[in-house]
């Protein structure tokens, strides 16, 4: 096989045959065969590849190749993988391998991955210039668009031809990463506009800054949330967008690739949390430590548990006297469980994009209300004739029902108020909304029906 065809194999083969070929390399200590598995990857897949090793083979594979751990790999490796590997590291090493990034990435590796002690080591080592553009970021709250922007932005005097920027473009060694717009300023560097690259090019080289700007270019705040800011670009098809505080003076760009990995990081966070886990969990970090941070989720489960089974043990001689009861309960409980979730997914996900405000919050309420009552009626009615053909009881056929009901219709409610009211309090809906809201239609659906029972059967 020619080295093209070796390097196209390597290129296409998936990252879970890498890291077999990789962990059988490191067992033998064979380093050419780790450096031709790795050379075809970009730090970004050389990250998968880290976080699909054992603790151990990430040590032996460091030891092999120190130089395989730049910044860019840790910033895109799992948070616990990378924070693992960084305490490992001298002040060198992690100088070395952050010098070639650019100051959003070290900020974000600075936010995510450092700890204290590395991090102000970190700044301590670089030069004036960079460590204050870095500062400047650090200076607004995290996971806003001040945070998230890159300092390192191209700007341009209106009053210049397009020839005068071409050539000052020339005397760039290292144009800055992903820029697709140059920005206008003043001498006081309040911003003026916007001016593309495509337009100088198709220009004359006489023209005007100023004739072919764009100045009337929508700005972002560097105040605003990220989930804004993912809007924002969406709303208006930005590859990059200024920075501007609100005295005008320009600050920074965010460009598209931020902003990806925003969405993502907010997606995994939506996957992970309503479990408890962290989105940035190391898969395999060591046995104790992760079963510790599961523990805390299992045992506020184990206590939301309890509470329902109490509820049930208030009815023990109901159930005793019925024991269809006992049989049909749980439907009760899963089919409010159910609508509840519904409503709250769409209400956490209306919160994410801003579009809950106080002037619709009472119009969505009575809309969730109605199709719980909806939803509720319809169910019962099915679920009744079941029960009734099942157990031959007519009695237990509408307690049932008439249950289901009413549990249908506090889900809906608790689905509203239960993310409205952790939002209010900062705390993330997304995180403990579902524990709540499932606590809340057990222990209504178990009181309604047993309790129903208990007075319109016994």
């Amino acid at each position: 096989m020619s080295d093209n065809k070796k390097s196209e194999q390597a290129i296409s083969a998936p990252i879970n045959e890498t890291i077999d070929g990789i962990s059988r390399a490191i067992s033998e200590r064979n380093k050419p065969a780790i450096e031709q598995l790795l050379s075809p990857l970009n730090p970004g897949e050389t990250a998968d590849v880290m976080d699909g090793l054992p603790t151990d083979d990430r040590r032996q594979l460091i030891e092999l190749l120190p130089d395989t751990l730049d910044g860019e790999v840790l910033l895109h490796m799992g948070e616990g993988a990378a924070i693992e590997l960084v305490e490992e590291m001298d002040a060198d090493t992690l100088q070395q391998a952050t010098e070639a990034m650019d100051t959003a990435d070290v900020v974000e590796l600075l936010d995510e991955v450092l700890p204290t002690d590395a991090a102000k080591a970190l700044l301590g080592s670089m030069d004036k210039q960079r460590r204050e553009r870095i500062e400047l970021n650090l200076s607004f709250d995290e996971h806003t668009a001040g945070r998230l922007m890159h300092t390192d932005a191209i700007t341009v005097r209106e009053n210049v031809t397009v020839e005068t920027v071409q050539r000052y473009l020339r005397q760039y060694e290292n144009i800055p990463q992903d820029t697709t717009l140059l920005i206008v300023v003043d001498r006081e560097n309040r911003f003026k506009g916007a001016v593309s690259l495509l337009t100088l090019i198709l220009h004359p080289c006489e023209t005007l800054i100023s004739d072919v700007m764009d100045d009337d270019w929508r700005t972002l705040d560097p105040n605003m949330s990220e989930q804004e800011v993912a809007r924002s670009f969406e709303n208006h098809d930005w590859f990059s967008a200024p920075v501007v505080d609100k005295d005008g003076y320009f600050l920074g760009r965010i460009v598209v690739d931020d902003v990806i990995d925003t969405i993502r990081d907010h997606a995994d966070h939506a996957i992970m949390a309503p479990v408890g886990l962290d989105e940035d969990e190391d898969l395999f970090a060591p046995l104790l430590p992760s079963a510790g941070r599961r523990s805390v989720w299992l045992a506020l489960n184990l206590a939301t548990a309890f509470l329902a089974s109490w509820v049930i043990g208030l009815f023990e001689a109901t159930l005793e006297k019925v024991v269809a009861l006992a049989v049909l309960m749980p439907i009760v409980a899963s089919m409010g469980g159910i609508a509840g979730s519904q409503t709250l997914t769409l209400t956490i996900r209306g919160l994410a994009m801003g579009q809950i405000a106080d002037s619709n919050r009472l119009w969505l309420l009575r809309k969730e209300i109605g199709i719980g009552l909806l939803n509720g009626l319809l169910w019962s009615f099915v679920v009744s004739i079941i029960a009734y053909l099942w157990f031959k009881n007519q009695q237990i056929a509408i307690v049932l029902g008439a249950a289901l009901t009413l549990n249908m219709l506090v889900a809906a409610l608790a689905g509203i108020i239960v993310p409205l009211t952790l939002h209010r309090m900062k705390i993330d809906p997304a995180l403990s909304g579902a524990v709540v809201l499932t606590t809340v239609t057990d222990v209504v659906g178990f009181m309604a029906f047993l309790g129903l029972a208990t007075i319109f059967i016994l």
